[in-house]
């Protein structure tokens, strides 16, 4: 079992960056593939971004491509969600999840994540 605590998230003007950290707990961090997930006020959770088990592989949802960049540190058991360029519609609550999976393997399903954080707010004025 691991389990998962967001930080980093705040208030930040349009245009901005900001760097969310998701520290987990146990020894088997090394095992789990990583995904972020936001869901904006009133809507579904919605994948942002995964990572592999050793951090190799990635992928994002279109609407972040070339402005978030999720990597993952297993000696430190944590997982980052750069974030650059920021727009009023990232608004949402960020959570960060781990999923049991292979090797190489980048989760991007929902339900295929089994152990999730309580969330981190991200609000991005205009």
């Amino acid at each position: 079992q691991v389990q998962l605590a967001e930080s980093g998230g705040k208030l930040v003007q349009a245009g901005g960056s900001l760097r969310l950290s998701c520290a987990a707990s146990g020894r088997t961090f090394s095992t789990y593939a990583m995904g972020w997930f936001r869901q904006p006020p009133g809507k579904e959770r919605e994948f942002v971004a995964g990572i592999s088990r050793r951090g190799v592989r990635t992928d994002y949802a279109d609407s972040v491509k070339g402005r978030f960049t999720i990597s993952k540190d297993n000696a430190k058991n944590t997982v980052y969600l750069q974030m650059n360029s920021l727009k009023p519609e990232d608004t949402a609550v960020f959570y960060c999840a781990a999923a049991e999976t292979l090797t190489g393997i980048v989760v991007t399903t929902r339900a295929a994540y089994k152990y999730w954080g309580q969330g981190t707010q991200v609000t991005v004025s205009s």
